[in-house]
């Protein structure tokens, strides 16, 4: 038999194999979702803020949520620790990662607010409340010094803060925001 109708002949098996495995019965894990179920993880939150919850936070009740569940990684008042400083005031000089910062690099406010609600803390993600979330925010802005100390983060006046290299990124779909 020739080189040719060997392969021809492996590669008919191997798709013959591959078609029977994919008819098969599946193994029954897990359970379908219902629309409720999504509804509980779909959380997204646009730059605009579309998205965003009900509820607020200031910089001063942050600093005590900070202070209990943040700065064992963070360090003390986010200078950092085990994990990155979010407060920092260093110039972004080129394209290197170790000195991108929320101050100097990121682009959207929301994007704060997105992450932390999601992933924080490491421990325990999706425990905070959304109250606690707005209040940490609104720490880790008044810190970098982009809003005033005093001012009340919310659905309404997060997205209307400007971060300062928000200007130096290229929106990939503009018509999405």
């Amino acid at each position: 038999m020739s080189t040719r109708k060997r392969i021809l002949l492996a590669a008919s098996l191997l798709l013959a194999t591959t078609a029977t495995v994919s008819l098969a019965e599946t193994p029954h894990l897990g359970k379908p979702l219902d629309e409720a179920a999504i509804a509980n993880w779909d959380i997204s939150i646009l730059p605009d803020g579309t998205g965003l919850p009900k509820g607020s936070g200031t910089s001063a009740q942050g600093a005590i949520i900070f202070a209990e569940k943040c700065s064992a990684c963070h360090g003390d008042n986010a200078r950092g620790g085990a994990a990155a400083a979010l407060v920092d005031d260093r110039k972004l000089a080129g394209i290197s990662a170790s000195q991108k910062t929320i101050k100097n690099f990121w682009p959207y406010v929301t994007t704060i607010f997105d992450f932390i609600r999601r992933a924080m803390p490491f421990t325990a993600p999706r425990s905070l409340s959304d109250d606690e979330v707005y209040a940490l925010t609104a720490y880790i802005l008044a810190e970098n010094k982009l809003i005033d100390a005093n001012d009340t983060m919310n659905a309404e006046t997060l997205p209307k803060v400007k971060m300062p290299n928000r200007d130096n990124f290229i929106i990939r779909f503009p018509d999405r925001i």
